[in-house]
């Protein structure tokens, strides 16, 4: 009996320890989507100065270039790469404060838009984000007008209808593909080869590269030079002063 309660403790510790290490990692990743709105975000002093990146502490974060997905004047004064899940109920609400963003500042600010799916919480992420680089492809010549509007499109699309935390059946994403005008039989050779896997997984070690613990997750890029972050789902603008608001980010950079 003693042999067996032996086996059992030794099996049970460290089934324990790796319950405990991903309850940590999730509490961690959803901790900086839920930033808006609580009362982390009331930081005391300059509150720029709480997500403005030394300088001393540079962001590996790789260029942008044409590859990229950009909404907006690509020569923008300044430019706020998003690191963004599909899945992720915060990236659905910050991705109408994105909206609200162009829609204020036109040409003074171009949207970047990276993948960041984060698997152990949201497992049908990676293959929508896939689905979204089927759908550039599939839009028009890469790198053009055309395609991007169909990523973009298919992105739109998908915030518009996903309930979130894996809510959406795969089985929409080609109709999604042929309600924005897509050929659905291309689109769906092309989601089952996966030839779009290694873009998104480029993504991932982007962001990781960048700092990202969780989604959303934004660099701030002014003309200067000068970085700042926007931690998690910060709303577009805020009546309390005290308080981190997208808008206080942005027009700082464009100081």
């Amino acid at each position: 009996m003693e042999s067996d309660s032996k086996k059992k403790r030794d099996f049970l510790l460290p089934a324990s320890i790796l319950i405990a290490a991903l309850l940590v990692s999730i509490s961690l990743v959803y901790s900086v989507g839920k930033r808006a709105g609580g009362d982390d975000n009331k930081l005391t002093g300059n509150l720029v100065d709480n997500v403005k990146v030394p300088d001393s502490s540079p962001i590996n974060i790789k260029p942008i270039s044409s590859e990229d997905h950009i909404l907006g004047d690509v020569d923008a004064s300044v430019k706020i790469i998003e690191f963004s899940d599909l899945e992720c109920p915060f990236c659905k609400s910050f991705h109408q404060t994105m909206q609200k963003v162009l829609e204020n500042y036109g040409n003074k600010v171009a949207w970047v838009y990276r993948h960041y799916p984060i698997d152990q919480l949201h497992s049908k992420a990676r293959k929508e984000a896939e689905a979204s680089e089927c759908a550039n492809e599939l839009g028009g010549p890469l790198g053009s007008e055309a395609s991007n509007q169909a990523f973009w499109a298919y992105v739109d699309k998908i915030f518009e209808i996903t309930p979130s935390n894996d809510g959406l059946d795969l089985k929409q994403l080609p109709e999604i593909a042929a309600e924005i005008g897509l050929d659905k039989t291309k689109f769906e050779e092309c989601l089952a080869s996966g030839r779009q896997a290694e873009k998104v997984e480029a993504g991932v070690r982007d962001a990781a590269n960048a700092g990202a613990r969780g989604t959303p997750y934004s660099i701030v890029i002014a003309k200067s030079g000068k970085k700042y972050i926007i931690p998690g789902a910060l709303p577009f603008n805020d009546p309390d002063p005290s308080r981190l608001s997208v808008k206080l980010i942005v027009d700082e950079a464009l100081k």
